[in-house]
This record gives structure tokens, C-alpha cells and sequence, in this order.
């Protein structure tokens, strides 16, 4: 409990942030891998409270965000099949596809339903046995255990009407690419925590042995955020770099096994093309060969179509830490949350939409 009281403390906060204003003497540039740090950075006022010698830049962290635009539109070629539903999260719903978005076609007539989970879309499936359900599977290593544990009860139940468009990310691959990137200048990683909790702080040990880099998983209170960044400050600055753990009371070494063996029951590890960061070697999770029957690119025939992505739109350059949202010549002008151009300004992670959200 003692712990539980101290993370959540505003004494702790203060002191964490005065600590990092001692140690940062030089400017640092830290990376925020996760979504969710970016904007409990911004809701919590913790950018504005940091020394100017902590710079922070968002990553490729938002798993809407980084769906490539080819995705996005073989996911509304989904909708648009006769007698399908599209059962989706909410954030995906309104991503900009080339010319048109899941919202504008439930709204031209195709069956597009919201859902907080894959066992909604699994009720769906078992209400609607003569229609096709589709779900297409965004995220990161986070959500997929949930969404092979839908397959596998999909299969357990003969419920044979329902599909995933698989589009998983896995974070690690990710860390290597961007470390490839000409003018980007990232000095330490603030790692995400939901990840984290499923494949461990083991999974970054590769990562970290090639590239020397500092490295911190952190939670997402204040507190947890601080501590995260004062000890990436500390080994910036005195050259020391380690592979830490800062989020102790939810993610182990080895993560969750139970989470990754449903996970890598029905997925395994290919390619994929990342908005921004361009085609990844093995950083996608596809669905096994055994699991064919509820693969709805397989089913359909349907892959990633060839789309590039919208002009003048700077999401790209922002999910690789190039360029801040308010450097997008479409920031706050043409493109906004009423009438988004690229996605980092849809997602509730998406770094566009906090900084607008804030006033950045």
C-alpha cells in the first residue's frame, strides 16, 4: 500500500521535478514511445513544469496513428462488402482513409458498429449468424493477447462469421528503426507501461545491448512519469546508460506469459508497413496459417492497398520525432479534430490532438 500512496503523491512529484532541474544541466532530448505518455504529459501540465533543458518528443506510439493508409482503406473496402459488419474501436472510426473514412460509410449506409471490446464483436457475430463480422485488430502488443483470445473462442464456440484485419504492431522492431533515421536526435526512450506489461523489460534487453541507449519504462502518473524521466536525465547526463524499470508494481522481467502464449498461440511474428517509419522487418503480428479461417484479409482477399498518404500532412514526420504537430503547415488550419487530414489528430493518442486539445 505504501507504495500505491507514494506514486500518486504531489510531494513526490515536486521533489522528482526538482531533482531532474539539478541534474539537466545540458539539454536532453527524450523520446515518449507510448501515446499514453504523451497525454498524460499534457493533461497533467508536466511539459510546462520541466526544466528548457528537457526536451521532450512524441514516438511512434499510437497504434491508430501508425496504421499505415493502406490499411485504413482496405479496412472501408471491408464496410463497404455487402452483408458485413465492421465491429471497430472508436478511435479508428474517424481516421481519414484516401477518400473516405469508416464514419462516412456507416453514415453511406454500411453496417460500422462501436465496440469496447472483441467479445462485443463476438455477440455480434453470434446475433447476426447470415452476416460476416469484421474486427479489424489495431493496436500494439497490448491489445492483440485479447484479440487472439477472441479467435480461439471463435473457434471454440463454431462461431464461423467472424474475421480479424489483422494489423498489429510489436513496439521493439520499431526502437531499431527509428535509431536508423537521418535528423532525428533521440538521447533515451521513455518506454510504454501497457506494452511493457505483456512482453517484459526482457524484450528491450536486444535492443538496449546494440544500441547503448538509455531506456526507461514508466507508468503514467506524474510521479511515475518523473521518475522515468529523472533517471533517464541521470544517465544522459553522466554517460552511464542502463535498461531500467521504472513501473516495478505492474511489469515483471519476463512480462505476462499467460498474455503472450495467447498471443503467440495466434499470431506470429512478419512484416509491416508503419506510417512514418515505412516497412519494418518482423514487427507484425500476423494470424497463424492455422487460424486462416478467421483471417479476414484471407477471407476477402483483401491486403493493404497502395495508398500514399495525405498531402501536406506532417504525421509521418511527427511519429519518428522529426518535426512537433505545430511544425505541420495543417495544424490548427486545415486540418483539425472536426475535420481531421491525418490521424495523429483523431486518436485520443495521437500527439496532434493533445497538442490541439492543450493549447500547444
Amino acid at each position: 500500500m505504501k507504495h500505491n500512496i507514494e506514486y500518486r503523491s504531489g510531494d513526490i512529484s515536486r521533489n522528482l521535478l526538482h531533482r531532474i532541474a539539478d541534474v539537466c544541466k545540458k539539454e536532453i532530448r527524450i523520446m515518449e514511445v507510448c501515446g499514453t505518455h504523451t497525454v498524460s504529459l499534457f493533461r497533467h501540465g508536466i511539459r510546462t513544469v520541466l526544466p528548457e533543458t528537457v526536451c521532450l518528443v512524441s514516438g511512434p506510439g499510437c497504434p491508430v496513428c501508425v496504421t499505415a493508409q493502406g490499411d485504413i482503406d482496405a479496412c472501408i473496402a471491408l464496410a463497404r462488402i455487402p452483408n458485413t459488419i465492421v465491429a471497430t474501436f472508436g478511435d479508428l472510426v474517424r481516421v481519414p482513409g484516401t477518400n473516405s473514412s469508416l464514419l462516412k460509410e456507416k453514415a453511406g449506409g454500411s453496417d460500422v458498429r462501436l465496440v469496447y471490446s472483441t467479445l462485443d464483436a463476438l455477440d455480434i457475430a453470434r446475433a447476426n449468424p447470415e452476416k460476416q463480422v469484421v474486427f479489424p485488430g489495431v493496436g500494439f502488443e497490448t491489445t492483440a493477447p485479447t484479440i487472439a483470445a477472441s479467435i480461439l473462442a471463435a473457434k471454440d464456440s463454431g462461431i464461423s462469421n467472424y474475421s480479424v484485419y489483422a494489423v498489429h504492431k510489436r513496439v521493439p522492431p520499431a526502437l531499431d528503426a527509428l535509431m536508423a533515421f537521418e535528423g532525428v536526435r533521440i538521447d533515451g526512450f521513455l518506454l510504454p507501461g501497457h506494452v511493457s506489461a505483456v512482453i517484459g523489460t526482457n524484450a528491450y534487453a536486444s535492443f538496449f545491448e546494440k544500441y547503448n541507449m538509455p531506456c526507461v519504462i514508466a507508468g503514467f502518473e506524474p510521479a511515475d512519469i518523473l521518475l522515468g524521466l529523472l533517471r533517464l536525465a541521470e544517465m544522459i547526463q553522466s554517460g552511464m546508460p542502463a535498461l531500467e524499470n521504472a513501473y516495478t508494481r505492474v511489469v515483471a522481467l519476463n512480462g505476462n506469459p499467460r498474455a503472450e502464449a495467447i498471443m503467440n498461440r495466434v499470431f506470429e511474428n512478419g512484416d509491416a508497413i508503419w506510417r512514418g517509419l515505412g516497412p519494418i522487418l518482423g514487427s507484425g503480428l500476423l494470424i497463424r496459417r492455422e487460424f486462416a479461417d478467421y483471417d479476414a484479409a484471407v477471407r476477402f482477399g483483401i491486403r493493404a492497398f497502395d495508398s500514399p498518404s495525405p498531402g501536406g500532412c506532417a504525421c509521418g514526420d511527427i511519429l519518428i520525432g522529426k518535426l512537433t504537430p505545430p511544425e505541420c503547415p495543417l495544424f490548427k488550419t486545415i486540418c483539425t479534430p472536426v475535420d481531421p487530414v491525418g490521424p495523429c489528430m483523431v486518436s485520443s493518442e495521437g500527439s496532434c490532438a493533445a497538442y490541439y486539445q492543450y493549447g500547444a
